[in-house]
């Protein structure tokens, strides 16, 4: 047989023989181990062969051959010779051992206290044990004569093979340019990685992430692999926990590729490109409103209407590059750095809706005003809607713009205001989804909030206020304010509500933990606007110079008027004090020099414009490009609300005891789990986990497939409806 290029073997009864370009090199007899193998050795050594191909032609795996050139190398031929097997020790597991092992273990023994009674260790109970297992779980019943006439004997089902080969899609690469993308196809394979991925399926599904794509691009560029295969790569990997595109390699793209029906999954410089082709449409903007009008369409967990309450927040990316990027206050950073700001807006449960990139240096309550028009198209009617926020969005001409659009605010009050009398005050309750009650002391009342910004004088805004008594750091207690647009919602669910605002930045937080939320995905960037005009830096510093200097003639004064009153009032037995001008003058002079500092940094701040131009204050500055990062951003909800949706159903439809607390860690368990595929029940793919580690999870994990099989969730891009069970502990033992 020919072995690479250069080398042919032969082999027969009589022994084997080596040619390089048609000379002979080695030979050995049939008997002589040691020979043959040394032959291996040296076609490594020469380079003659790749070792692959050199271990196929002799018949054993390539870790075999290596093993052969390790010992060769420290030891010569002489290390290749065979070692002779001994005669091995009569197994101490008797019939009579077992047996006694059983009974000890059912007394409630240890496995090591049976040991020590039986004479053996503790691992050899172990396996013991599991030797009765197997026999409880192979042993039949012998039905009755009839019974076994009457009844047919099921076919044997054939073994799935174990980790084969996959497909081979060549003649689809070769004629990629022609096709769309390559449809996937699965062959059955047993034991592979990342078959607990298939379990998202179902949900991933409900976010509508494929649909809405199509919907956005319609399709790619021809090529093998298509939308859906990057959209579902990228989606399947982020699950897995690499969300960014350098973490595919990470991954087998073999392994991962038995998951998306392809012989190989696609690799980083694929991804970037296809992700790249995507940008280039320009339409990223389209796929996340498709995603928000899918995800408002439906219906919570509870049934509830989603679009009823929404949360909005301003969300700080840091950059960390050498691009000239505009510095943004962080409030997780506590510092100034270069970022860019996007504004969320999630559900009451803090499911990302939508995510829009907010314009340099806008505030979130300029941010609210323009994505109003954006909500109401996303909501899809005119019902008004309940949009919360923190104090970032204080702005009471913003509450009455927001009130006359038909959006109820929600969010606390800014700034000191005077305590409301605790009379006021009265027990509320609220019952949240979980059937939890939950009570407040609050008082509930209107105030009147002044519109500074309008041009009329004296006009207010009526409001809703919740008051709450809480406790403070030094052990007091201070009074805290929610305000409010909507008359008809219960105090109780005011302040739940307000409450519930922490869930949007939970999802951040775990977002950043799981998805690589704050990575950047693209840093292609372009020049910002030098025409913009933003504020003036030098004009805040000044400003703050004259708070310093009006401090300190504030207090230059209280002292003169401490020390002229010294002056004039009369020492014990003095009638009169007569105070001059050069006593008065030294008094005063603290306060003068005070003055004139104080009048110079007035002068100093009101000669700084307001505001400048770009160009003058940070010439050069960039702006990152969005498109790149906001396909990613899509995918990241997608997959954020997959896993949600996915550890939901593990606290509602399965059993484990724990699944208020380990729900997220099960369901990342169980996607990293090995498995099975099967193809051979027509129209269905059929996926078969291994155990999980303990009773309780794969007992959870039972319940859980049970659930997604009957949604009967079709594979993207086939007509396979998904199918899945677990392996008990006794049959992977057979197994």
């Amino acid at each position: 047989m020919p072995v690479g290029l250069a080398v042919s073997l032969v082999e027969n009864d009589r022994g084997g023989e080596v040619y390089i370009r048609g000379q002979l090199c080695d030979v050995w007899d049939a008997q002589d181990a040691a020979a043959r193998r040394w032959a291996a050795v040296k076609l490594v050594r020469l380079g003659a062969a790749s070792q692959e191909q050199i271990a196929a032609a002799f018949g054993v795996s390539s870790v075999a051959v290596w093993k052969w050139v390790q010992r060769a190398a420290a030891g010569g031929i002489a290390a290749l010779v065979p070692e002779k097997k001994g005669p091995k020790k009569a197994s101490r597991l008797s019939d009579t051992v077992i047996t006694r092992i059983v009974e000890l273990r059912n007394t409630g023994l240890s496995q090591q206290a049976v040991g020590n009674m039986v004479g053996v260790s503790e691992f050899s109970v172990r396996h013991a044990l599991k030797i009765v297992a197997l026999q409880a779980a192979t042993e039949t019943v012998v039905p009755e004569l009839e019974t076994l006439e009457s009844t047919p004997i099921p076919a044997p089902q054939p073994e799935l093979p174990f980790f084969p080969a996959p497909a081979p899609r060549t003649a689809e690469r070769a004629a990629a340019s022609m096709l769309e993308c390559a449809a996937p196809a699965f062959a059955p394979a047993a034991h592979i990685r990342h078959a607990g991925l298939f379990l998202a399926f179902p949900a991933l599904e409900t976010t509508g992430l494929l649909s809405c794509a199509k919907e956005a691009y319609g399709a790619l560029p021809n090529g093998f692999y298509g939308l859906e295969t990057v959209l579902i790569d990228a989606v399947l990997r982020a699950l897995a926990g690499e969300a960014r595109t350098e973490g595919a390699t990470r991954f087998g793209p073999m392994e991962l590729g038995r998951v998306l029906g392809l012989d190989r999954a696609p690799e980083v410089k694929t991804i970037r490109r296809r992700i790249s082709q995507l940008a280039e449409a320009g339409n990223a903007g389209e796929l996340i409103a498709a995603l928000a009008k899918h995800h408002l369409a439906g219906t919570g967990p509870s049934g509830e209407d989603l679009a009823a309450i929404l949360y909005v927040d301003g969300h700080v990316r840091a950059y960390q590059g050498t691009k000239k990027i505009g510095r943004l206050y962080s409030t997780r950073l506590k510092f100034p750095v270069p970022a860019t700001e996007e504004t969320w807006v999630t559900d009451a449960h803090g499911a990302p809706v939508f995510v829009v990139m907010a314009k340099p240096g806008a505030s979130l309550a300029a941010e609210l005003r323009d994505l109003l028009p954006e909500l109401r198209t996303t909501v899809g009617d005119e019902r008004r809607v309940l949009v919360g926020f923190d104090r970032g969005g204080w702005s009471p001409a913003l509450f009455k713009h927001m009130d006359a659009a038909g959006f109820d605010v929600l969010s606390w009050r800014k700034g000191t205001t005077k305590d409301i009398e605790e009379k006021l005050f009265a027990e509320v309750s609220h019952t949240d989804e979980h059937g939890e009650e939950k009570t407040w002391s609050v008082a509930d009342t209107v105030v009147d909030l002044p519109l500074a910004t309008t041009k009329k004088t004296g006009e207010i805004f009526n409001i809703r206020q919740i008051s709450r008594i809480v406790g403070t750091t030094g052990g007091g207690t201070r009074q805290i304010h929610i305000l409010t647009t909507d008359r008809t919602m219960s105090a109780g669910e005011v302040v739940y509500r307000m409450g519930n605002r922490w869930r949007q930045e939970n999802q951040f937080r775990y977002a950043r933990m799981h998805f690589d939320l704050d990575s950047h995905d693209s840093y292609a960037s372009t020049d910002d606007d030098e025409e913009r005009i933003v504020p003036e830096p030098a004009k805040a510093r000044a400003y703050q110079k004259v708070v310093v200097a009006r401090r300190h003639h504030a207090e230059a004064a209280a002292v003169a008027d401490l020390n002229l009153l010294a002056l004039k009032t009369p020492t014990e037995g003095t009638d009169e004090v007569t105070v001059t001008n050069a006593m008065h003058n030294h008094v005063m002079a603290p306060v003068w020099e005070a003055e004139s500092a104080l009048l110079t940094a007035e002068k100093i701040h009101q000669g700084i414009p307001a505001k400048i131009r770009l160009g003058d204050l940070n010439p050069g500055q960039q702006l990152l490009d969005t498109e790149v990062k906001m396909i990613h951003t899509g995918i990241r909800m997608a997959a954020y609300n997959t896993a949600m949706t996915i550890a939901r159903e593990i606290r509602t439809n399965t059993s484990y005891r724990r699944a208020n607390q380990e729900a997220h860690a099960l369901m990342r368990q169980m996607f990293n789990q090995t498995g099975d595929i099967d193809t051979t029940v027509p129209g269905h793919l059929t996926i078969t986990l291994d155990p999980l580690p303990t009773k309780a999870k794969t007992t959870a994990a039972a319940q859980l497939c049970e659930h997604l099989t009957a949604t009967e969730t079709r594979y993207p891009g086939t007509n396979l409806i998904l199918k899945y069970t677990i392996k008990t502990k006794a049959s992977a033992l057979i197994n």
